[in-house]
């Protein structure tokens, strides 16, 4: 069932493709056909919502705002022929959530399981994507919602919920540093270190702050997946990064987590994101709800 008009339609194909003939391909038209919708559209809307280029199509403002009502108009056209389809057979709701590896590690399936228990008509489907991925999933609306750390105000995105994320440095219990009540950046570096590949927001804080502080740190694995860095650090071999949020469910058994003397390292959070302005589903709603009060838990 197609819930967008034809000129938006046309229009959301051109914006993803940066091309008319490549959305009038798509979409089975002519490129005349797609280029008088566009036309039309400008003209109801005021503005031109396309620069055209050699190279292609390129959204002015006004195309970046409308692309943005458009994705929220597809989003709860999909929802609404989905919702009608499970009312015609009776099937589950599915809600799609997507988790930065930290929070998919415990802190959102914990939640989701709790919200199953309480919603067992429902369906979640959890992917696990790196944080950037997990944005844009929510920003084009193929995601509901999304888990993830962060450095700051995201944009394009609602948060709907946002608490401190700090980094810990994570050794064995019987590592030198376990004795410990805090630790500075120049201790950790005297050790060799599991940290996420450069572009995961802890790895781009303790960058910045070692390399402000005129320190080499010793890193000997690079994984952006959180079990293999806690074997590391449970093995004894040397010291990783996580959030507290890596403390719970017997994840950390054999591990000390200490808190780390530098502020930089205290900037990251952990949000939950939605669509801006986009109607929730009162079970969408109830999800974000109990993964905020688990995140209030730790």
């Amino acid at each position: 069932m197609q819930t967008l008009p034809t000129a938006l339609r046309y229009f959301h194909e051109v914006a993803s493709t940066g091309s008319i003939s490549e959305a009038a391909e798509a979409q089975h038209v002519s490129a005349s056909a797609i280029s008088r919708q566009i036309t039309q559209l400008e003209h109801q809307v005021g503005s031109a919502v396309f620069r055209r280029h050699a190279r292609g199509m390129e959204l002015t403002d006004a195309g970046v705002l409308l692309l943005a009502h458009t994705r929220r108009m597809l989003a709860e056209g999909e929802q609404l022929t989905h919702d009608l389809s499970e009312l015609s057979i009776g099937a589950s709701r599915i809600i799609e959530v997507v988790s930065s590896e930290g929070l998919a590690a415990s802190l959102t399936p914990r939640a989701v399981s709790a919200f199953c228990k309480e919603h067992p008509e429902v369906s979640v489907h959890l992917s696990v994507l790196p944080s950037a991925e997990a944005t844009r999933q929510v920003i084009e609306g193929t995601a509901d919602l999304a888990t993830i750390f962060a450095l700051g105000p995201q944009r394009g995105v609602n948060v709907e919920h946002s608490c401190p994320a700090p980094a810990y440095a994570v050794v064995s219990t019987g590592h030198p540093l376990a004795v410990r009540t805090q630790v500075s950046l120049a201790e950790l570096c005297d050790y060799p270190m599991s940290m996420p590949a450069k572009g995961i927001t802890q790895r781009e804080l303790f960058d910045i702050a070692t390399s402000m502080a005129g320190l080499t740190p010793k890193i000997v694995l690079t994984t952006d997946h959180i079990n293999p860095a806690m074997e590391f650090a449970r093995s004894g071999a040397g010291v990783t990064l996580l959030s507290h949020f890596a403390r719970r469910d017997g994840l950390s058994h054999g591990l000390k987590f200490i808190p780390i003397d530098h502020p930089a390292l205290a900037e990251r959070t952990a949000q939950i994101l939605t669509m801006p302005r986009r109607r929730q589903p009162a079970l969408v709603s109830a999800l974000i709800q109990q993964i905020a009060a688990h995140m209030q838990e730790y």
